[in-house]
């Protein structure tokens, strides 16, 4: 009852996910990552034990056809679940149950798949992708919300929409953003505000957090002080008002 997107990117490495439906909160169960693993996207009816799985399978070294043959070998639901995924060297794969609402089906490409059910549309999948791939010179996030939004403007979820979520993850068992629209008129608008609003101050302290290569992180924390100083000054400056709801903190 989704549409979503699982992405590598092939400079960086990092991974993401992007999903977006006409049902409550589907950032909660529907995206599943590890940083330097892979990423897992499963819907329909959905199994949140395909995305728990299928990363342990995926950290063990197995390939995502594999993987999705045993999850989906053991699973007398299988007809009625989507799935598809990437690991950390690109490799992936996708399924969608016979069983699956209409429109339901999939796309797969080099380091990017598209998979979506009850859709008003093959166009959405096929819209979704092309976007992605002609924005390639964008930062993921960015690359990954464009998509989305393709997406929904070829018809999206044919019952509407509700809820959509964002995930990407570097190098790092934990997200280096993560955010979410459980129950919003426009959850797709709001994830691009809110990715504005991380952008303001939360991603440059995101780069400061400790990582396994450097388990102090940055604990001077003026440099960065500093960073988000400039930045907010640029911005009024500019007269480009803050994308967030809240006053801005001073640094």
């Amino acid at each position: 009852m989704t549409w979503s997107i699982v992405a590598r990117d092939p400079l960086t490495g990092h991974l993401g996910i992007a999903v977006a439906t006409r049902f409550f909160a589907v950032g909660a169960l529907v995206p599943h990552i590890r940083g330097g693993i892979g990423a897992v996207a499963t819907q329909a009816f959905v199994s949140p034990l395909y995305g728990v799985d299928g990363l342990s399978l995926l950290a063990a070294g197995r390939a995502p056809e594999e993987i999705i043959a045993e999850l989906t070998g053991r699973d007398a639901g299988r007809n009625q679940r989507q799935l598809h995924l990437i690991d950390a060297k690109g490799r992936n794969a996708a399924f969608t149950g016979a069983a699956c609402i209409d429109w339901a089906g999939h796309l797969i490409d080099e380091n990017v798949s598209v998979a979506g059910n009850m859709l008003a549309g093959p166009d959405v999948v096929t819209k979704t992708l092309a976007t992605y791939n002609k924005a390639l010179d964008k930062p993921l996030a960015e690359r990954l919300l464009l998509a989305m939004q393709a997406g929904e403007d070829a018809g999206g979820d044919k019952r509407g929409r509700q809820s959509a979520a964002l995930v990407i993850h570097r190098d790092q068992d934990y997200p280096w953003l993560s955010i979410r629209a459980d129950d919003h008129p426009d959850p797709l608008g709001e994830l691009v505000r809110l990715h504005a609003v991380a952008s303001e101050r939360y991603l440059h302290v995101a780069e400061t957090m400790a990582t396994r290569q450097n388990p102090n992180g940055m604990t001077d924390r003026r440099e960065i002080d500093e960073k988000i100083a400039t930045l907010e000054a640029a911005r009024i400056a500019a007269g480009r008002p803050s994308a967030s709801f809240a006053t801005p903190l001073k640094t």
